[in-house]
């Protein structure tokens, strides 16, 4: 089975869409940079980290984490902790180019091929997308921050969503700044061995599952 390790609806929709079935068990880590690392290192660390907390309790499984932060001048970008925040990132990305990165990590189990034991495996990547904003007004963004859509985005905007009229060009793949590349993770499972096709239907994840710490 495969394991989301995110509540994020947007990934959940996205994974449906494409028609790869799965369950949800997300995992609750801090999002905080390391001083000095890369946004890419930082992406796909999360992205890792966050498969791994729920690879500890589902070893069985095959389990898919990602992380989405948006950077610029080498700035990370998460979520915004407040209306103050988000009117700071929106007005920072305010006409002019970003990155929006996600980083995507697949764990799988240990599995018996041809009755010998078969190592699992852990896959790390990311994908970059170059994304240009306009030039909105500051009352503009005050009247966006008003109707929470930003709260809970990295970069304080969602590119499907109200911003989209501020979002006239992009380079790369749109869904990876809706918060998952889907090319991507398509890409993995098929490398990995993983057949999609073989996940049963999509259900809710046991609420009894609880989060182990694991060592970085």
């Amino acid at each position: 089975m495969l394991i989301l390790a995110s509540a994020s609806p947007r990934r959940q929709e996205l994974l449906r869409n494409a028609g790869i079935a799965f369950t949800v068990c997300p995992a609750n880590i801090p999002e905080v940079p390391r001083t000095e690392e890369s946004p890419r290192d930082c992406a796909e660390r999360l992205a890792r980290e966050k498969a791994l907390a729920v690879f500890d309790q589902r070893p069985a499984d095959v389990v898919l984490g990602a992380d989405t932060i948006v950077v610029v001048d080498g700035e990370i970008l998460g979520k915004p902790r407040d209306e103050a925040d988000a009117m700071r990132m929106l007005r920072l990305l305010s006409g002019r180019t970003h990155h929006v990165i996600t980083g995507v990590c697949l764990v799988g189990p240990l599995r018996t091929v041809n009755g010998k034991l078969e190592t699992g495996f852990e896959d790390t990547r990311s994908e970059t997308t170059l994304v240009t904003m306009t030039t909105p007004t500051d009352e503009d963004i005050r009247s966006y921050i008003s109707t929470g859509e930003p709260m809970d985005k990295a970069g304080a905007y969602a590119i499907q969503g109200i911003a989209s009229r501020w979002i006239p060009r992009i380079e790369g793949d749109y869904f990876n700044v809706v918060g998952l590349p889907v090319a991507l993770v398509s890409r993995m499972l098929n490398e990995n061995s993983v057949d999609s096709r073989e996940f049963s239907a999509v259900r809710p994840s046991s609420p009894g599952l609880r989060r182990l710490s694991r060592p970085t």
